[in-house]
C-alpha cells in the first residue's frame, strides 16, 4: 500500500484555517495562539526551502510539541465560559475547530515524517548505549586467509620493488 503524498502547503495552510477559526472567540489563552501559528510559520519556512531538511525537521518537532500543549490548554481552559451567552455558537464553533485541528495533527506529523525522509532525513535516536546489530557483512572471517597478503609480506610489497623515499 502507498502513502498518498500530501501537499506541505496543503497541511499547512488547514492548520492555518483551524487555528484562525479556533482563536475566533477568546477562550484559549494566547500562548495557544502563538504557538500554533509559531510552529506554521516555520512551516513556511519548509514550503520555502525545499531542499532543507532541518526546516521539516523543526516543523515536525513543533507539531509535537504543540499536540501536547493544545491537549494542556483544552484541559485548563475548555470549561471556563458560560454557555448560557448568546455567543454560544460561536465558542462552540470556535472549540470544534481547535479541537479538529488536534484531531489531525498525528496525521499531518505522518506526512511531515514522510516528507522529511524524502528530502534525505534519516533520524536515528542513539543514546549512547552499544547496541547489537545482526548485519555481519562488513566483517571479515578469521577463519579464512586472505590471498592479498602472507605472513611473509605483511605490508603487500612487491618482492623485486625497491623501498621508495618516504615524503613526509
Amino acid at each position: 500500500m502507498e502513502i498518498p503524498a500530501i501537499n506541505l502547503k496543503a497541511i499547512v495552510l488547514v492548520h492555518w484555517l483551524l487555528t484562525t477559526w479556533g482563536c475566533m472567540v477568546v477562550w484559549l489563552p494566547l500562548s495557544f495562539a502563538w504557538g500554533n501559528f509559531s510552529v506554521l510559520a516555520v512551516g513556511v519556512w519548509a514550503i520555502a526551502q525545499r531542499d532543507s531538511i532541518d526546516a521539516v525537521l523543526m516543523f515536525l518537532i513543533g507539531m509535537v510539541v504543540t499536540i501536547l500543549t493544545d491537549i494542556i490548554h483544552f484541559g485548563i481552559y475548555y470549561p471556563q465560559i458560560d454557555l448560557t451567552t448568546t455567543r454560544r455558537d460561536l465558542y462552540r464553533f470556535s472549540a470544534g475547530m481547535a479541537i479538529l485541528s488536534l484531531l489531525l495533527k498525528p496525521v499531518s506529523c505522518f506526512f511531515v515524517y514522510q516528507m522529511y525522509r524524502e528530502r534525505g532525513g534519516d533520524y536515528n535516536v542513539n543514546f549512547g548505549f552499544p547496541s547489537v546489530s545482526r548485519n555481519r557483512d562488513a566483517y571479515q572471517s578469521i577463519d579464512q586467509e586472505n590471498e592479498s597478503s602472507s605472513p611473509a609480506n605483511p605490508f603487500n610489497q612487491a618482492q623485486d620493488s625497491k623501498p621508495g623515499v618516504r615524503t613526509y
